[in-house]
C-alpha cells in the first residue's frame, strides 16, 4: 500500500502516458509521441524529451514494461506496454485524485495585463490574431470530432468541451476589444 501512495504522486504527464498505453498495444516511444501530438486539442502535449523521461520513470516503478529489440547498425528499438500495476495506479488516479485547477499560462492575457506599456493598436492586433487562432482551433476540433471512431466517445466529449472553451476565449477577446474601445472613447472625451 505504501508503494501505491508513492506512485500516486506522479506528475500529470505520467498519468497521460499511462492512459495512452491503456488505449494501445505495445508501442514505441516514437509512436506514443505521435499519439501525444494528436492530443494537442485535448490539453496535453509534452515535449519529446519529457515523454521519454516519463517512460523511464514509469518503467523504473514497474508501471510499464519495456522490451528492447536490437536493430543492426541503429540504436535498439524500445517497446512499451502498461503493466497490471500501471493499470491499477492509473485507475486509482482516475477514480480518487483530487480535482484541482488547471495550470493556465496565457501569454495573450499576460500581455493585456501589461498593456500600459504598449499601444492599444498593438493590443488589438494581438487580440485579433489570438481570436483568429482560436477560431481555427474550433474548426479543427469540430472536424476532428467528426472523424472520431465510436470507441473514442469520451474523447469526443472533450472535443465538445474544447469547442466551448475556444468559444469562451473568443467571447473574452471580443469583451477585451470592447473595453479597449471604451477606454479610447474616454480618452477622446477628456
Amino acid at each position: 500500500m505504501a508503494d501505491d501512495r508513492r506512485e500516486s504522486a506522479l506528475p500529470s504527464t505520467a498519468y497521460a502516458v499511462l492512459g495512452l498505453l491503456t488505449m494501445t498495444g505495445e508501442v514505441t516511444g516514437y509512436e506514443l509521441r505521435k499519439w501525444a501530438m494528436n492530443m494537442r486539442y485535448f490539453y496535453w502535449s509534452p515535449a519529446q524529451s519529457q515523454l521519454y523521461l516519463e517512460l523511464r520513470r514509469l518503467r523504473d516503478r514497474a508501471l510499464v514494461y519495456e522490451r528492447t529489440e536490437a536493430q543492426p547498425g541503429r540504436p535498439d528499438k524500445r517497446y512499451y506496454t502498461i503493466t497490471d500495476t500501471g493499470r491499477r495506479v492509473f485507475r486509482d488516479w482516475l477514480d480518487h485524485s483530487e480535482v484541482g485547477p488547471p495550470l493556465l499560462k496565457h501569454s495573450v492575457a499576460l500581455r493585456l495585463f501589461f498593456g500600459h506599456q504598449t499601444s492599444h493598436s498593438r493590443l488589438r492586433e494581438v487580440l485579433t490574431q489570438y481570436a483568429e487562432w482560436a477560431r481555427r482551433q474550433q474548426q479543427e476540433l469540430s472536424a476532428l470530432k467528426g472523424d472520431m471512431l465510436p470507441a473514442l466517445r469520451y474523447s469526443s466529449i472533450v472535443a465538445d468541451w474544447g469547442v466551448g472553451y475556444f468559444a469562451a476565449e473568443i467571447n473574452a477577446v471580443e469583451s477585451a476589444l470592447a473595453s479597449l474601445d471604451a477606454m479610447d472613447s474616454e480618452v477622446g472625451e477628456s
